[in-house]
């Protein structure tokens, strides 16, 4: 089981990106768990200067802007 990390203020991109992580793992048939991150300490503590953020077991592996599909596909694998 993959855990993701969407790092953002809650804004809309930010929950699009959860969702389409979300959408894709079922879609894939991927057991993931998808936590929101939006207390500013904490995407701080990521390095992440630009939201939303994508982690993915404890690596930073997105900023800013929503991720494409076939990006989210890859951190399936």
């Amino acid at each position: 089981m993959k855990t993701f990390k969407v790092l953002g203020s809650g804004c809309a991109n930010c929950k699009t990106t959860a969702k389409l992580i979300e959408d894709i793992a079922r879609d894939k048939g991927a057991d993931v768990v998808v936590e929101k991150v939006e207390d500013i300490k904490d995407i701080m503590g990521y390095g992440v200067m630009s939201t939303p953020g994508v982690v993915v077991d404890g690596k930073v592996v997105h900023a800013g802007g929503i991720p494409d599909r076939q990006t989210v596909e890859s951190w399936l694998q």
